[in-house]
């Protein structure tokens, strides 16, 4: 099948080419910048800016800044603890209600939704004359 819409380009191998080793033929020596990348404003990732070195820095969650890693891990894990232990709205409250549900009464209710399933289905057929 051939192009339908563009043109017919030459086999790449139908030019001359060059030896191993060789400098590639002589093109511009500069290429314009678009005007789009020149005016684009830096991204900013976030949080203040800081130091490099020395350890005078420090992140979010740290007050003296020069901290143990380990302290940093533990007090940041905390603060997320924290944070999951706020409300959490409608869903966080069904999932609570979930996870305090013991295996008795899951399966009971599953059990009687089945019950209920299962008669609707019963009634439809009944309807359709099954």
């Amino acid at each position: 099948m051939g192009n339908l819409c563009s043109t017919e380009k030459s086999d790449p191998f139908s030019q001359p080419g060059r030896r191993l080793g060789t400098a590639p033929a002589a093109g511009p020596s500069s290429v314009s910048v678009p005007p789009t990348a020149s005016s684009r404003k830096p991204t900013r990732v976030g949080g203040p800016p800081r130091t490099l070195g020395g350890g005078g820095g420090g992140g979010e969650g740290s007050g003296d800044g020069a901290g143990d890693p380990r302290t940093n891990a533990a007090l940041a894990a905390e603060a997320r603890f924290q944070k999951s232990k706020q409300g959490g709205g409608k869903l966080k409250a069904g999932l609570d209600a979930q996870r305090s549900m013991t295996d008795s009464v899951a399966l009971k209710q599953a059990s009687e939704e089945e019950r209920r399933r299962r008669d609707m289905d019963q009634g439809a057929g009944a309807l359709r004359h099954d």
